[in-house]
């Protein structure tokens, strides 16, 4: 883990803070410039505008979003982030459900301190389950 934060308690913690403040581009100033954050395999945002974007459809379509550190796990390749997410989906388009899941991001590699690549996971069939739709 080159260049990781000296504390990462503390970081994770400012993290989390910043996915409760809902302003994405605090999460996003958590990642270096060309930083990379992947959701559930799927495409990857590159870059701090990418990585806001993404923040931010998590915040509209759960307006009261709420984001929970679970845990940190420090492994010799990465630090796992695992997470809790709570909020109801009533965004936008929104289901008007409650959700509650779990995840995690695997923090692979570091850029002076700052997240260079991150990629993260949840089961999106429970999610779409609690979103009403199908499992």
């Amino acid at each position: 883990m080159r260049e990781a934060p000296a504390d990462l308690e503390i970081f994770a913690a400012r993290y989390t803070t910043a996915w409760c403040s809902h302003t994405a581009a605090g999460v996003a100033e958590f990642f270096a410039p060309n930083g990379t954050l992947t959701v559930n395999n799927g495409t990857p945002a590159i870059g701090r505008t990418s990585i806001q974007e993404t923040a931010q459809s998590f915040m509209t379509a759960f307006p009261d979003l709420r984001v929970i550190l679970d845990k940190l796990v420090v492994k010799d390749d990465r630090v796992e982030y695992h997470w809790t997410l709570v909020g109801a989906n009533t965004g936008p388009g929104g289901t008007g459900k409650p959700v509650r899941i779990s995840g995690m991001e695997n923090w692979k590699r570091w850029e002076n301190g700052l997240i260079a690549l991150s990629e993260g996971q949840f089961d999106s069939a429970d999610y779409q389950r609690q979103l009403g739709g199908s499992s």
